[in-house]
């Protein structure tokens, strides 16, 4: 029975887990660009109690052998990188990636790469994030400039009231092998690591790359159905594993009864 208390106590630990990340993907329901999250898990090592294929006294073969797992494991929380929905925002500067690919941006010297497309000026007119993080290749919007021009592939036009260009400059994206190796940083920001790969410079449109769409953003890609289920899920499994120990407990506790 303490291998039973043992095993359910791995399982209510991975149900705790599932409902951190379900918890956190719906509370980023709404968060722009946000990618959701998904708990995968493996089973534990098993006692061999006789292997399959056995000979037995009589000489004959045991077609099957008798294996006790001893519980289940996190072996990773995986991002999920598939398209979030889009919201027309009008705003010039608000651009939605359509397909594969991240912008970069640069805070305090650093690169990181995020999908949430919500830019803004700052005091000197580089476009910026919301936390002040300049777009990469860096752009100064003119003064002057009464209308920005984004278009599919990337290229940035600032034109005055008499539809003269200012200045333009053309965007890129960035592309991964492996997108589900990045690490996440919080505020909508990624930086590499060996699983994901080195970034691939590209202009939208070309070598896989996803084409840019102004005045949309990019929302999550959380489903609140999907996730609710989940925690229903969850709920029924964890209170499986603790009715797993409370069940041993009683054996246990009636197997001590037995000697008074």
């Amino acid at each position: 029975m303490i291998r039973a208390l043992y095993t359910s106590q791995t399982g209510m630990q991975a149900q705790q887990l599932q409902l951190d990340v379900t918890s956190n993907n719906l509370a980023n329901v709404n968060t722009s660009a946000f990618k959701k999250s998904r708990a995968q898990f493996e089973d534990l090592i098993y006692q061999n109690m006789r292997a399959a294929g056995a000979e037995t006294v009589g000489g004959n073969q045991v077609p099957t052998g008798i294996q006790v797992g001893l519980g289940t494991r996190t072996t990773a929380v995986q991002k999920i990188f598939t398209q979030g929905d889009y919201t027309q925002t009008s705003n010039d500067l608000d651009m939605a990636i359509e397909g594969k690919g991240f912008f970069q941006v640069v805070r305090d010297g650093e690169e990181y790469y995020t999908r949430a497309g919500a830019f803004t000026k700052d005091s000197d007119g580089f476009i910026v994030t919301q936390n002040g993080d300049r777009l990469q290749p860096e752009f100064a919007v003119p003064d002057g400039t009464v209308v920005l021009e984004i278009d599919s592939a990337g290229m940035l036009s600032a034109m005055d009231a008499a539809q003269e260009v200012l200045g333009s400059v053309q965007l890129t994206v960035h592309t991964f092998i492996n997108p589900g190796g990045l690490k996440a940083m919080g505020g909508n920001l990624f930086v590499p690591t060996e699983a994901s790969g080195d970034p691939v410079e590209a202009n939208p449109g070309t070598d896989e790359a996803g084409t840019l769409a102004q005045g949309y953003l990019e929302m999550s890609n959380v489903s609140v159905t999907e996730e609710m289920v989940n925690l229903i899920i969850t709920q029924r499994a964890f209170d499986a594993n603790s009715k797993g120990i409370s069940t041993a407990d009683q054996i246990l506790e009636t197997t001590n009864n037995l000697v008074r």
